[in-house]
């Protein structure tokens, strides 16, 4: 059985990097491990809060890798201690953030047993451009309009 996929209209040419995108976001979507939040900050900027008890800064990793923000987990081993009740998890983890083209990771914090990933989307400026429709007579021109 085939796949049908929102990218396989002959209308959206060159997608296969979202396609590929929203499949890993789908694989991933169902480990609810750490939880998160992301929340904006102000109207450029974006912080990503995961809950991380338990874990040190050495035992974490927040990479950059493609258009991903990658966020890994692992704990020391906890063998030599006995342990009545285990609430806190510790497990290891992989966290993965697709990020839109311009987005900057400004800084990671820890504190209190909470990751904060701070994100910065710089103001987009539209930018028009007009393409020429050529006729035997003419020679194509392109013009450019920058608009804030």
């Amino acid at each position: 059985m085939s796949r049908l996929s929102l990218f396989n209209s002959p209308l959206m040419l060159g997608f296969e990097q979202f396609e590929q995108a929203v499949d890993m976001i789908s694989k991933t979507a169902s480990d609810g491990y750490p939880p998160y939040n992301v929340e904006k900050v102000s109207e450029n900027k974006i912080r990503i809060t995961l809950a991380v008890a338990g874990f040190s800064p050495e035992d974490m990793q927040v990479q950059i890798e493609n258009n991903q923000l990658v966020i890994r987990g692992k704990a020391k081993s906890d063998d030599d201690k006995e342990f009545l009740h285990r609430g806190i998890a510790t497990r290891q983890f992989r966290r993965a953030f697709v990020l839109a083209e311009g987005i900057e990771v400004l800084n990671a914090n820890l504190d209190n047993g909470l990751l904060h990933v701070e994100l910065e989307q710089p103001l987009q400026n539209v930018s028009v451009r007009s393409i020429e429709i050529q006729t035997s007579k003419n020679e194509p021109k392109a013009t450019v309009i920058e608009e804030k």
